[in-house]
């Protein structure tokens, strides 16, 4: 049973407030993921949704699915082109003299047996690009809009660690992982151009986890 919002819906999307703890792929030790979902988020089509882009684990909030292959190819190509506009809150640890700039710092992949893989700043690595402004700050925490141009993995969690030089609340591969159940990023606010159609606008509300530490917009 779908347990999750709908933001939006038409004939070719639908935007969802995907819940934090919920993974996209069924995890390698199992369990309940986006995949067990999309049947039921048929509503009557004759396709299962597909996600067209990728939000972590831990992230909440606004997740576009395309509900056919057309519209999957045009959504991925708007993601693809930069023109979707994308907002993020996130919870960031500490306080900051500057309330607003841009992070410039290009992102490669590193792995190790011992530590898995993760997300580093390097010159060689893909250029990627954040917006940031302080919105609030409450018990020496920051709440942080973050508005990234590039889409690549982990890009938030890591300019907030080498932009900003501190980690989002909860991150346990880029902070330490303490005082939250996870990492309080959130996919505030989506939207996608459409050719010849009204754009597909969707904003999730605030999470409780983010008002319990008294943050609200």
């Amino acid at each position: 049973m779908i347990d999750f919002p709908i933001l939006f819906e038409d004939g070719e999307a639908l935007v969802i407030d995907k819940p934090a703890g919920l993974p996209l792929d069924t995890p390698r030790a199992g369990g309940v993921s986006l995949d067990d979902y999309l049947d039921e988020l048929r509503f009557g089509f004759q396709r299962a949704p597909a996600p067209v882009h990728r939000l972590d684990r831990d992230t909440s909030g606004c997740l576009l699915l395309a509900r056919n292959p057309k519209a999957l190819k045009r959504f991925s190509a708007a993601f693809e082109a930069r023109i979707v506009t994308k907002v993020y809150l996130g919870v960031v640890q500490g306080t900051f003299e500057l309330k607003h700039g841009t992070i410039d710092l290009a992102l490669s992949k590193i792995s190790s047996a011992a530590n898995g893989w993760r997300m580093i700043a390097a010159k060689k690595g893909k250029p990627a690009r954040t917006h940031w402004k302080v919105l609030a700050e409450h018990d020496g925490l920051s709440l942080v809009e973050f508005r990234p141009e590039t889409g690549r993995t982990h890009q938030i969690r890591v300019h907030a660690l080498e932009g900003l030089g501190q980690p989002l609340v909860g991150d346990p591969v880029y902070g330490d992982g303490d005082g939250t159940g996870r990492t309080l990023l959130h996919a505030l606010r989506l939207e996608v151009p459409r050719d010849g159609k009204p754009p597909v606008v969707a904003e999730a509300p605030i999470p409780d986890d983010f008002r319990a530490l008294g943050f609200t917009l």
